[in-house]
């Protein structure tokens, strides 16, 4: 492998990275030479270990998908689900947490099924996934409450 990175020290074994380097860049973490993220030059990226991100705060019940792909909610009244920064391709979890039947309502541009907004205005706590194909829509789909 031509570039090598090796997280936490910056090294890549005298070799420049820049937007036109080719061949595969591969990333390390720590001494152990297992290789936990490839980029071949064909733009596939292959995830050799999970893949981990920020659970992000959003209690207002804005989504901003620069910040994460994943974030809880705890609102303290009425919110309007809405995301901001919205990305193509983007998809992410929220897991809602609704204390005492705070109405939720939603932005245009979230789409979710008919009786979604009903449920989520209960009390109770809801995994809610998330996709967006364009980046201009949301489409949103809760499971019920969970115990």
């Amino acid at each position: 492998m031509s570039n090598i990175i090796t997280a936490g020290n910056a090294t890549n074994n005298g070799t420049s990275i820049s937007s036109d380097t080719s061949g595969i860049l591969e990333l390390k973490t720590g001494s152990t030479p297992t290789t936990a993220l490839t980029i071949g030059t064909d733009q596939s990226v292959n995830v050799a270990k999970n893949a981990k991100g920020t659970v992000t705060i959003a209690n207002a019940g804005s989504f901003d998908m620069l910040l994460s792909n994943n974030f809880i909610c705890t609102p303290t009244g009425g919110v309007t689900l809405t995301f901001t920064n919205i990305t193509i391709g983007q998809s992410g979890n929220i897991v809602l947490v609704n204390g005492s039947n705070y109405a939720i309502a939603k932005a245009s541009a979230v789409k979710v099924a008919s009786g979604a907004l009903t449920t989520l205005s209960s009390t109770g706590t809801y995994w809610l996934s998330y996709y967006s194909p364009d980046g201009t829509n949301v489409y949103l789909v809760s499971a019920g409450a969970l115990s």
